[in-house]
């Protein structure tokens, strides 16, 4: 059963829609981002839990519990604590390129196997830890799960899906890593109250349920047809039976055909990685780079790491940081489900601005709010603390509708077949370093930044969203072979690439 459709590409029309069976292949593949969210949203719970960090720790319990004279700001400054939190992203960094290769020679779907099995390994070592190394250990073996996963699942989901439904498809991504963040902070709220203090290894190790989904799930959904016809020419015709299945119709020539014009085009590149740099592909490469550069730079892994570290900072007690975690994250899922119905709607550019004004203004208010009510010592107001979480959640809100779930569909929609992975990689490179070094640094910066670490973040929303008025283009309803041409009728993109190093095609009609 397809919702039918028929999607315009220059002369062309690709016919079919919406199948059970694309449907449940995608689901399958998108749960790679629960496990993100999950890792997420797990390593700022146990690091607010007392016997986690009287195990692992020490000194952070001690400054936490004991010494009166540390700033409030300062009490979990430590390199040893971020480093828990930010190995898995060193890690995921480093896999992310040994992924590109994979992911382009073997395929999408035995990147997502790989990514799934890592992911397996790294929960059962982290919540049978006895030592800092274990802990380190896991986390680094989560992180090349990590950096499989997030190379390989966009690039399937954009793939199998229909091109006027391709934005709701990869923000099912997003939906995933908000359903595995929200699952964390409401594990590590029960997992806190667990006698015995051993709670942390249940959160610690619950991770492994959804690698299990993914690894063994992703044995029975099938390749993209994108990617079997770009591996080996005599699975053409398998890649054909593959699209007629996914779309639901037997009249799948136009679409199969351009595949196979990229494939060739894709076959062509012998280094793709070099090629990224060629002038033609200059408006890509500069996407691939800035657009998860900046969201990274928004400050939601501020929240998403370290919320309740944040909320305890601000006096709230353990408990209550956690569920003030759990409420900023079922704030964001919310937001995130009403992108799905917005993105091919409304298009991708809309929801970039409102998202971005909405950030902007709560985290100057943040700011505003934390500079005035929070000295070194002492505790908030319970009025102004409440008022810092509403501002939160409204905050989170303009990143569930913006750069939360269009970060990731906009820089798997662009790259053209031939450099497709290449560029993912690094898309999911940059992405990895900037979570890094935010992670590894965002404690000492709170540490001596204080309350401007707040008006540091928003203006940065400042800068992407003005990026996004002037530099990229409307991709809602285009075709994800069709490309190329968003960049020529693009005012400042088409000065900088030369129209004669593409065939001549037709304009894109007006989505």
């Amino acid at each position: 059963m397809a919702v039918g459709v028929a999607i315009q590409a220059g002369d062309r029309h690709y016919n079919g829609g919406i199948t059970v069976f694309v449907l449940l292949s995608c689901m399958i593949a998108a749960s790679g981002g629960i496990i993100f969210g999950y890792d997420v949203g797990v390593s700022g719970g146990v690091t607010s839990m007392d016997p986690f960090l009287q195990k692992f720790f020490p000194g952070v319990y001690r400054n936490m519990k004991q010494d009166k004279r540390i700033s409030n700001y300062c009490k979990f400054d430590s390199q040893l604590l971020t480093t828990f939190t930010s190995s898995l992203y060193i890690a995921g960094l480093i896999s992310s390129f040994f992924a590109a290769s994979v992911t382009r020679k073997y395929g999408r779907r035995k990147s997502i196997i790989i990514g799934g099995l890592a992911y397996m390994l790294g929960a059962a070592i982290g919540g049978a830890a006895l030592n800092i190394y274990m802990l380190i250990l896991g986390r680094l073996l989560l992180g090349v799960g990590l950096g499989f996963t997030n190379q390989s699942v966009p690039l399937y989901l954009s793939e199998m899906a229909p091109s006027k439904y391709r934005g709701a498809f990869n923000v099912a991504f997003q939906i995933c890593v908000s359903i595995g963040y929200n699952s964390a902070t409401l594990i590590n709220y029960g997992a806190v109250r667990i006698r015995g203090g051993w709670g942390w290894r249940v959160s610690l190790a619950m991770a492994g349920v959804p690698a299990v989904i993914l690894a063994f799930g992703a044995l029975f959904v099938p390749e993209t047809p994108n990617s079997l016809i770009e591996q080996i020419e005599d699975l053409h015709d398998k890649a054909k039976k593959v699209l007629q299945k996914i779309r639901g119709t037997e009249e799948v020539d136009d679409e199969f055909n351009d595949l196979i014009e990229a494939s060739y085009t894709s076959k062509s590149i012998k280094h793709p990685f070099k090629n990224l740099f060629q002038r033609k592909y200059r408006p890509q490469l500069v996407m691939s780079v800035m657009i998860p550069f900046f969201q990274q730079m928004t400050g939601i892994n501020v929240i998403a790491f370290y919320a309740p570290i944040l909320f305890l900072t601000i006096g709230a007690g353990e408990s209550v940081s956690l569920l003030a975690a759990t409420l900023t994250g079922i704030v964001g899922s919310t937001f995130t489900v009403i992108t799905v119905i917005l993105v091919d709607k409304l298009g991708r550019r809309p929801l970039f601005h409102v998202g971005g004004i909405k950030m902007m203004v709560c985290q100057a208010l943040v700011g505003v709010v934390m500079a005035a009510k929070l000295a070194d010592h002492g505790t908030m107001e319970k009025g102004y603390a409440i008022t810092v979480l509403i501002l939160t959640c409204v905050y989170i809100a303009g990143f569930g509708l913006s750069w939360g779930p269009l970060g990731w569909v906009v820089t798997s929609e662009i790259f053209p077949l031939e450099i497709r992975s290449a560029a993912q990689s690094i898309v999911v490179a940059v992405s990895l370093s900037m979570t890094f070094v935010i992670a590894q640094g965002f404690l000492a910066m709170l540490c001596h930044f204080k309350s401007g670490l707040f008006f540091f973040f928003a203006s940065w929303v400042f800068t992407m969203s003005t990026f996004v008025y002037f530099l990229l283009p409307e991709t809602k309803g285009i075709p994800i072979e069709k490309m190329d041409k968003i960049w020529r009728e693009h005012f400042f993109w088409k000065r900088v690439i030369s129209n004669s190093q593409f065939p001549e095609d037709s304009k894109i009609p007006a989505a």
